[in-house]
């Protein structure tokens, strides 16, 4: 069902895929050398929401990736995911409407990308596809990028095409299409021995379908245009052989919504091959410029286009987390990851939020298995 298809659409690729960028299969933009050994790894997803009294939407997924060096200069990867969904999601504001609100379904989603490694610099060129009873989404996507002679400066440039079909399972007879072509271009740079950051723009303008069947009084822009700026710093400390991560990423668009996401990691390996990766995430977002707060009075005139949904709305966010990962023997790692999200109107940085809408919590859980060959 369409109404959470971005819901678990970003859980699962926050959670299992941990996309850095904008665009489908980006891989790092620091050149990277061919690799020597291949990679088998099997993750796990259990995610579950939930508002005051209410169970919202549980996910659990499934997710096999494999890498494999060609060669000596290429390298393909490839990932598999299956995931289920169910549940309730409010048809407007955050409220549950019984019957016509419910979930139930399953999606199957595939990525490859193939790498072309060059002494200063490499070539990839990816593709997905994902498929649920509703909605079927296709993704073409290029990268290449160049390093400087000493190595220590990485341009990254990449692009990426997607185009979705949405055939809403409250009316089979109609059929909706959306498109987005996205841009990318950034930098890396070694600044010391302990210091890496990264700069990152990125576009993206769709045209399409952006309204969510499921909702009530929904009637969104069919054309969306999107600015992103993220930052990076990693600084690595020789007397605790640890790695502080740093992010800052601005997002801007032309429905009106300005958010800003502020991260930071700390990755400590212990003894005994173990490693410990607490994390801290805030977020905070300005309302879609027809976000509306309340419900419309039958017989009123309505704008040219509205939303009650509650992700359009002005709010923060945080999340707290965990990873802890294990190497086993010389070729496997184990790792498990828990993150506990909370959502509140009034923790906009902006202020603004819409104090009408219940409290919104999220709790996920990972576990992954990985084996080198």
């Amino acid at each position: 069902m369409k109404s959470d298809t971005t819901i678990k659409t970003n859980v699962i690729g926050a959670a299992i895929f941990a996309a850095a960028m904008t665009l489908p299969s980006y891989h790092s933009a620091f050149a990277e050398a061919v690799p020597e050994h291949g990679i088998v790894s099997f993750k796990y997803l259990n995610y579950q929401d939930s508002q005051p009294d209410q169970e919202r939407i549980s996910v659990n997924a499934y997710s096999v990736m494999a890498m494999a060096p060609i060669g000596g200069k290429w390298s393909i990867s490839t990932t598999y995911t299956n995931d289920s969904v169910s549940g309730a999601s409010p048809e407007y504001h955050s409220h549950i409407v019984s019957g016509a609100s419910a979930i139930k379904e399953n999606r199957q989603a595939v990525d490859l990308s193939v790498t072309r490694y060059y002494a200063k610099g490499t070539l990839t060129l990816g593709s997905s596809y994902s498929s649920e009873n509703d909605y079927i989404s296709r993704s073409y996507s290029v990268q290449e990028s160049i390093s400087t002679e000493d190595k220590n400066t990485t341009f990254a440039f990449g692009g990426s095409y997607t185009t979705d079909t949405i055939n809403p399972s409250n009316d089979k007879t109609s059929f909706y299409d959306k498109s987005v072509a996205a841009a990318l271009v950034g930098v890396t740079k070694v600044l010391t021995k302990q210091d890496i950051v990264q700069l990152n723009f990125g576009y993206s303008k769709g045209n399409g379908y952006y309204s969510d069947p499921y909702k009530l009084y929904d009637e969104r822009p069919d054309k969306r245009e999107s600015k992103t700026v993220m930052t990076r710093w990693n600084h690595h400390y020789e007397g605790t052989d640890g790695t502080t991560r740093l992010s800052y990423r601005y997002y801007t668009d032309t429905f009106g919504i300005n958010a800003h996401t502020v991260g930071i990691e700390y990755v400590q390996p212990l003894p005994h091959e173990w490693t410990v990766t607490p994390l801290v995430r805030f977020y905070s977002q300005t309302a879609a410029n027809f976000y509306l707060p309340y419900l419309p009075v039958p017989g009123t005139t309505l704008p040219s286009y509205y939303s009650l949904d509650q992700r359009l709305s002005a709010f923060g966010a945080l999340s707290v987390g965990i990873k802890i990962e294990k190497k086993i023997a010389k070729d496997w790692l184990v790792d498990a990851k828990f993150e506990d999200y909370k959502q509140r109107a009034g923790w906009c940085i902006t202020g603004g939020g819409d104090q009408g809408l219940a409290p919104f919590n999220a709790r996920s859980f990972q576990l992954g298995l990985s084996r080198v060959f």
